[in-house]
């Protein structure tokens, strides 16, 4: 499984579209790297989550790669994980901090 955590503000992303993006970061997760995704949803209470003295509009997506991901090849990963989220959500590429991270060393 593929570590995968979301931070999101409550209220922001509906039931379906949050059904929807889960869906779409298992499927990555199995293009990707062979496995399925282990999705941690975590929804920030509103008024609890600022940027700038404002409410946030920003989501936080991670997932953490089984094996180092070469840097060549870790900006399309992040620009197509971004992309589709851009898609569902309707949020800038500025309202997203997207992460694939290499494995936690032993």
């Amino acid at each position: 499984m593929i570590p995968c955590m979301c931070i999101v503000q409550d209220g922001q992303i509906s039931s379906a579209s949050e059904a929807t993006l889960k869906s779409k970061l298992n499927a990555f997760a199995q293009k990707t790297f062979g496995e399925d995704a282990d999705i941690n949803w975590i929804k920030v209470p509103q008024r609890s989550g600022f940027t700038a003295s404002k409410p946030s509009t920003s989501s936080i997506v991670t997932m953490r790669a089984p094996e180092p991901v070469n840097q060549d090849d870790r900006g399309p990963l992040l620009h197509e994980l971004c992309q589709f989220w851009i898609a569902e959500t309707g949020q800038s590429m500025n309202e997203i901090v997207g992460v694939i991270s290499d494995p936690v060393a032993a």
